[in-house]
């Protein structure tokens, strides 16, 4: 299947700071919930991640993420994930984030 432009578009990826994360262990898989700041016009957004094995909760807070921002919001148990923070599988399948190799401002659209 072929997208158009116009889906890209559709798709509102920003940059964003993780400012707080915390344990999450209702989640049926392993999992930490995230509160990732996307900026003023966006604001902070929460969301539950399953990247457990490849970071430790402590580094979390400060690092830069990108995320889709305009999903609808999605209950995770007893948590209601407004955001999906994107990444990649690594060799064994565990996500690794994607981020700007640079640091940007939160809200940074990703074109």
């Amino acid at each position: 299947m072929t997208a158009s432009f116009d889906d890209f578009l559709k798709i509102d990826i920003r940059a964003g700071r993780v400012v707080k994360a915390e344990a999450f262990p209702e989640a049926r898989k392993p999992a930490y919930k995230l509160w990732v700041d996307y900026g003023p016009e966006i604001g902070v957004k929460k969301s539950s991640a399953q990247i457990t094995k490849n970071y430790a909760l402590e580094a979390l807070e400060g690092r830069m993420v990108m995320g889709v921002v305009n999903f609808a919001p999605r209950q995770i148990g007893p948590f209601m994930s407004e955001a999906l923070v994107v990444g990649v599988p690594d060799e064994s399948g565990e996500v690794v984030l994607l981020a700007p190799d640079a640091d940007v401002p939160p809200g940074a659209r990703l074109y």
